[in-house]
């Protein structure tokens, strides 16, 4: 059974994503058996706005109660374009806070007590490129694609979670010129970067990141898993979100 989470409202005209069926919520959860699937699909470049947020965060509490792993898709040819940018040209209040509750849904994966997975099924820019360095396993679509960080090059600085999330799962080359130096990826480099761990036809990426999600769920214990998970990624996420607020306060955009 197909939930929506979130969108619009029942006004909104639906919209037919990578999976076939009409989408009139941008967020949507299945099942399939062990895994919970989250679809995003707003129908256009898929941003992340306050809406979009919460209802990815709904979907991922609904995941941590029902399954044993979760998919993240995107939509076909876009993953996530990053954030709302009516929301993070508009006032610095309204941006902050945007960037805010991102931030607390990437460090939600980063920590989430099961394997998330992600669908990347095209670019990934911005809080797109920083949400591949929060799942344990993304699988990226073949194609004209790019992916990474280009706060820089648009007139914004990387927030420190932004920053120390890629030093986290990025290679040490590529750190500095997806960083700093807001060098995007095609798929193939993004590999050799870390925001991907493959790359397959984009047809065949849901049926991928399901197949390495059910080997997950079937494979790790659960309770090994969290403790596990924590040993490895629990202090800096303690970290990042101790100074979340200095980190908002300090975020500005220069254009």
């Amino acid at each position: 059974m197909r939930v929506p989470i979130g969108g619009a409202g029942d006004s909104s005209p639906p919209v037919r994503g990578l999976y076939g069926a009409r989408m009139p919520d941008p967020v949507a959860l299945t099942h399939d058996g062990d895994v919970a699937v989250i679809n995003l699909d707003d129908g256009k470049a898929n941003a992340l706005s306050f809406a979009v947020i919460d209802a990815l965060d709904e979907a991922l509490t609904a995941a941590e109660s029902s399954a044993k792993a979760v998919v993240l898709n995107g939509r076909e040819g876009k993953f996530c374009a990053g954030f709302d940018l009516s929301v993070m040209t508009g006032s610095i209040d309204g941006a902050r806070r945007l960037l805010a509750a991102g931030a607390e849904l990437g460090l939600r994966i980063y920590t989430f007590p099961i394997p998330v997975v992600l669908g990347v099924t095209g670019h990934a820019l911005a809080m797109g490129g920083i949400l591949t360095t929060t799942a344990d396993y993304r699988v990226g679509a073949e194609g004209n694609y790019k992916l990474g960080l280009n706060e820089v090059a648009i007139g914004m600085p990387v927030p420190t979670f932004g920053v120390e999330l890629c030093r986290d799962r990025l290679s040490p080359a590529w750190f500095t010129r997806c960083v700093q130096h807001a060098t995007l990826c095609s798929p193939d480099d993004a590999v050799q970067a870390g925001f991907l761990d493959e790359v397959v036809p984009l047809a065949e990426v849901p049926a991928r990141a399901l197949a390495v999600a059910a080997h997950l769920a079937e494979t790790v214990q659960p309770g090994p898993f969290q403790m596990t998970r924590a040993t490895i990624r629990g202090a800096l996420a303690d970290r990042l979100r101790i100074s979340l607020e200095a980190d908002m306060a300090r975020f500005d955009v220069t254009t």
